[in-house]
């Protein structure tokens, strides 16, 4: 009898052992899975940085082929020195910009100043609205809803009244 109680501890211990494979060979699949599928993201991440750099790199190219009849018309025109050639070459200018969702910022005298699409490089004395612009002198251009380059223009400040009147030290007193 003595035999049979240690038959039944050699069977429990080599199905533990038969366990103790499984158990392990379970983990080596999960972690080959995992080393997987960690290789996977990274080329992903990888090949998702490439595509982003490229079409950084090209992003202009449309634009780009837009421009270049513009600059053969602008060539023959310097070589003509036909001033219709110019406004021809000057009106397919405006229209690659269009396309390319270009637009001008132009504000009018007395349209209101605005610090995110103008640039204001001087203010004068004027009888129009304070902070309103009296003139233009370089137009703005913008990309869909971003500013490439504000309008440059003179603002209106107020008119001082006392202006003509001389400062005199007991003003300070």
């Amino acid at each position: 009898m003595h035999e049979e109680s240690v038959q039944p501890k050699e069977n429990s211990e080599k199905s533990l052992e038969d366990l103790l494979a499984e158990a392990q060979a379970k983990i080596e699949q999960q972690r080959e899975t995992l080393m997987r599928q960690i290789a996977d993201a990274d080329n992903a991440r990888k090949r998702a940085q490439s595509e982003a750099a490229a079409g950084q790199k090209y992003a202009i190219e449309r634009f780009a082929e837009g421009l270049l009849p513009v600059m053969d018309s602008l060539e023959a025109a310097l070589q003509s020195k036909d001033v219709s050639g110019v406004n021809l070459t000057f009106r397919q200018l405006k229209a690659t910009l269009e396309k390319a969702n270009i637009k001008e910022i132009t504000p009018t005298a007395g349209e209101r100043f605005d610090p995110h699409r103008h640039q204001a490089v001087a203010a004068v004395e004027s009888d129009a609205e304070p902070n309103t612009v009296v003139s233009v002198m370089q137009k703005g251009y913008s990309l869909h809803d971003r500013v490439l380059r504000p309008a440059l223009v003179t603002v209106a400040r107020p008119v001082e009244k006392d202006a003509a009147t001389p400062i005199s030290s007991t003003d300070f007193d």
